[in-house]
Order: structure tokens, then C-alpha cells, then sequence
């Protein structure tokens, strides 16, 4: 079993800052991509920003220049530095991770969700 426990979501003003966790824990052999993704009420799951295991990144062209990902690999981490939220930024966030297993099984894991809510 392997599972993605997030963190650091919260209501914060317009032009603020938040930061989110994402570790994952379990049965690991090794933590390949992570990301986080975002959904806002009636939208479709959107990617937000990934990191590569090697540390290369990807982001949305909504968040370049106010969100940075990172990650740590010794503890299965991974982050989301969000500066200058702005309202449309308003959603429920989801961490994903491709994990290889100790029995070598590649899956690919979701965590439960955090609201982020950003006020004009």
C-alpha cells in the first residue's frame, strides 16, 4: 500500500502565499514523477506543475513565474510554492506520484485533496 497525504491548503487573501506537501508513504521501492493538479468547482482536473525524479520541471502557463515545485527524495516529498494567488487560483488541489512498489509494481497515486481558496 502506498499513500499521498497532502498539506498546507487554507483560505488566504489575493496576493498571498501558500505552501503545499505531498508526502507519500508505504510500500516504496523508488517515487518517479510528482505533481500536483488542481480542480475548481465544474472544471475539468487541470496539471498545475511536475517534477521529474531528476528534478526537471513542468508548469502551467497560468502559474509560471508565482508557483515553484521542488521536491526532496529522501523523505517522498514534494511542494508547491504558490506567490501572488489570485482568486481564479480557487481550487482543490491533488498531488500525484508514479511509485514503484517493493514488489515492482508501477501505479500511480493520488492524495486526498487540499481546498486551497484565494479572496479578492
Amino acid at each position: 500500500q502506498v499513500h499521498l497525504v497532502e498539506s498546507g491548503g487554507g483560505l488566504v487573501q489575493a496576493g498571498g502565499s501558500l505552501r503545499l506537501s505531498c508526502a507519500a508513504s508505504g510500500s516504496i521501492f523508488s517515487v518517479n514523477a510528482m505533481g500536483w493538479y488542481r480542480q475548481a468547482p465544474g472544471k475539468q482536473r487541470e496539471l498545475v506543475a511536475s517534477i521529474t525524479s531528476g528534478g526537471s520541471t513542468n508548469s502551467a502557463d497560468s502559474v509560471k513565474g508565482r508557483f515553484t515545485i521542488s521536491r526532496d527524495n529522501a523523505k517522498n516529498t514534494v511542494y508547491l510554492r504558490m506567490n501572488s494567488l489570485k482568486p481564479e487560483d480557487t481550487a482543490v488541489y491533488y498531488c500525484n506520484a508514479g511509485v514503484v512498489d517493493v514488489y515492482g509494481l508501477i501505479n500511480s497515486y493520488w492524495g486526498q485533496g487540499t481546498q486551497v481558496t484565494v479572496s479578492s
